[in-house]
């Protein structure tokens, strides 16, 4: 398995190449050279799987054994797994009127981040020891990133970890479970502005190449392919937990509904989809409404400030991925996708193709909530089923409630545990379930790195990352 950019300019690198890089050098995304489709037989014999066995055999179907041979890879998996609180890692329940809810957040920080970073942190080690290398890995969060980025490589040797969170909007757990974190290869920065603000200032400091490689630095935000790797096993195990092994020769349609962002996990569905599951995605949104507007008239247009919502992890108005999706359903034509984001990044907006979005929208559909709505859903959600809703898997759930299912099946993918969205819950009036690992984080020392609206953030990160490299020579 070889990986491209999604613009053209990179063709046969290997694993290893992609894990330690962030945007292509042409300001693309990595993605794999062909996506292959499995038959029948695979499906059916993937259907028995448990969790972290089909983590394994995606990871397997896109590493080949001489980047990683199979048993190293088995071993890696199963470390950055034993550190979650189900032995199943993820679990599904299922609630009335058929809303099948696939919680992802029993890792360490509670959120489903925890799933690829754990792993993205275990690969990481692997090729920095075999290589003799240290590394400077660089995020911005828009809340649940972070502290699963930092929870993956906390005091481990060889690797620091800068992390930019925007101030104001995150919730007081998130900030915590960043800036409690008193490790010396951690290093906070609060910045006074939005995620997408942060992601241009990121994007900035990837494209100075020799910056990159003088400093070996690295990116574990869903630009990294890695992540979407692992993300997909979301889809597979979500499918196969509603559709029985019985009847997987059949290939019924499932509708997975996933509350969206930065476009991530979407991405990784239009992949299961290209390799033969049978998902109708649902990206839905909050007031941040890009997505909803690029998948229901072809406009993928920026507005002109981000809204800071209820769900705050989904506040984004730039949504890097995209670029792979268009890609994907472009049927791979780097020519076109490079001219469209070429002209994005320069005027903020461009319209589909005709033909690019009718292809993207047989797939995916979308839809868009205000903060009330999300209120509403979780509340209801509670009246029901006695079943407390994150604000973000409320953003999914809603949907079923505005579209009541006539004869599909739909599975509702939870990216966190309402645990971390207290001021939420009370908004709400619903009852605080307050695990004591977050309950202890208030009596923690925190420690962070302020940078102001009028600072030059490109320059002080580069001094940070400067400093890292010193003081390990």
């Amino acid at each position: 398995m070889h990986y491209c950019s999604t613009r053209g300019s990179v063709k046969g690198w290997n694993f290893e190449q992609v894990l330690f890089s962030g945007f292509a050098p042409d300001g693309g995304l990595l993605m794999p050279e062909k996506i292959p489709e499995l038959n029948l037989a695979t499906l059916q014999r993937w259907s028995k799987f448990n969790y972290v066995e089909l983590v394994k055999e995606i990871c397997s179907v896109f590493i080949s054994s001489e980047d990683i041979p199979h048993n190293d890879l088995s071993d890696l998996i199963d470390k950055a797994f034993c550190h979650f609180q189900l032995k199943e890692v993820v679990h599904l329940s299922k609630l009335k009127d058929g809303i099948n809810v696939l919680e992802l957040w029993h890792g360490p920080t509670m959120a489903f981040k925890d799933l690829g970073m754990l792993c993205l942190g275990q690969f990481l080690k692997y090729f920095l020891k075999k290589n003799g290398l240290q590394a400077t890995i660089v995020v911005g969060t828009s809340g649940d990133t972070g502290s699963a980025a930092i929870e993956s490589v906390r005091g481990m040797n060889g690797v620091d970890i800068i992390v930019v969170y925007p101030k104001g909007r995150c919730t007081k757990v998130q900030e915590l479970q960043m800036t409690t974190v008193m490790e010396d290869n951690v290093h906070v920065f609060e910045a006074d502005g939005t995620s997408d603000d942060i992601d241009v200032i990121l994007r900035k400091l990837f494209a100075d190449l020799a910056f990159v490689k003088e400093h070996v630095l690295m990116s574990t935000n869903s630009i990294n392919w890695f992540r979407i790797l692992v993300q997909m096993a979301h889809f597979f195990y979500g499918y196969f937990q509603c559709v029985s092994p019985q009847e997987v020769s059949s290939l019924p349609p499932l509708e997975m509904v996933v509350p969206t962002g930065g476009a991530g996990n979407i991405t990784a569905g239009c992949i299961a989809v290209k390799m033969g599951l049978p998902l109708r995605i649902v990206s839905t949104v909050n007031e941040n409404d890009i997505i909803f507007r690029t998948i229901k008239h072809g406009d993928f247009s920026l507005a002109s400030s981000v809204k800071h919502t209820l769900a705050p992890a989904i506040d984004i108005q730039d949504p890097y991925n995209m670029e792979r999706i268009f890609w994907l359903f472009s049927e791979m034509d780097n020519k076109l996708i490079k001219v469209m984001m070429e002209e994005f990044q320069s005027t903020g907006k461009i319209k589909l193709q005709d033909r690019l979005h009718s292809k993207i929208s047989k797939i995916i559909s979308s839809c868009s909530v205000k903060d009330d709505v999300i209120i509403q859903t979780m509340k209801r959600c509670w009246k029901e089923n006695h079943y407390l809703l994150c604000p973000h898997t409320a953003v999914a759930v809603s949907y079923h409630y505005k579209n009541p299912p006539s004869h599909q099946r739909r599975c509702f993918l939870a990216t966190a545990s309402a645990a971390k969205f207290q001021e939420v819950l009370k908004q709400a009036g619903l009852p605080l379930e307050i695990p004591e690992k977050i309950s202890a984080l208030e009596t923690k020392q925190t420690q962070k790195i302020s940078m102001q609206k009028s600072a030059n953030w490109e320059s002080i990160l580069r001094e940070k990352i400067k400093l890292i490299q010193m003081r390990r020579h």
